[in-house]
């Protein structure tokens, strides 16, 4: 199992959206080339199952509330994922504990184009650090090109 990390993931910009208020909405952004290698990532090979894809950062402080998963160009057939969060200091939180499947469960398709809504039951929840939105393969290995936007909305209530 690799852990493939997009470029210049700490230079993304993270903010609000809403002038006054605390709303919190972030796209990011998962497109492979016609081999399955990541397009912008720190790796030269293809995405195999059982490799973690960390897609950006979503901020300390930020109340997880709901995604949408946009696939606008399928991925290989069988592909399957699972999208959660992971800290970025990789030390696990009582409070909060990680949870790679928090947004979409396990089994989720990359196969098919695709608008899908949240599809865990999980309560929404605050960050306590930085985390890293995850998105873990499986299924099958990349092998042609696909686009996937991963929209997570939330609030921004403080770090507890």
């Amino acid at each position: 199992m690799a852990t493939v990390t997009k470029k210049y993931i700490r230079q993304a910009r993270s903010h609000g959206g809403v002038p006054y208020g605390n709303v919190w909405r972030q796209r990011y952004n998962m497109t492979t080339n016609a081999s399955g290698v990541i397009v912008d990532s720190d790796q030269a090979t293809a995405i195999l199952i059982s490799d973690v894809v960390r897609l950006g950062i979503i901020p300390a402080g930020t109340e997880l509330q709901n995604a949408e998963l946009i696939i606008s160009d399928a991925f290989a057939a069988s592909t399957t994922c699972k999208i959660g969060f992971q800290y970025v200091d990789g030390v696990d939180s009582t409070a909060v504990p990680q949870n790679d499947a928090f947004f979409f469960a396990a089994g989720t398709a990359l196969s098919a184009l695709a608008r899908l809504v949240n599809s865990a039951t999980v309560a929404p929840v605050v960050l306590p650090k930085n985390a890293y939105l995850v998105l873990t393969n499986a299924g099958a290995n990349h092998s042609a090109a696909g686009i996937l936007d991963v929209i997570v909305t939330g609030q921004v209530v403080g770090a507890p």
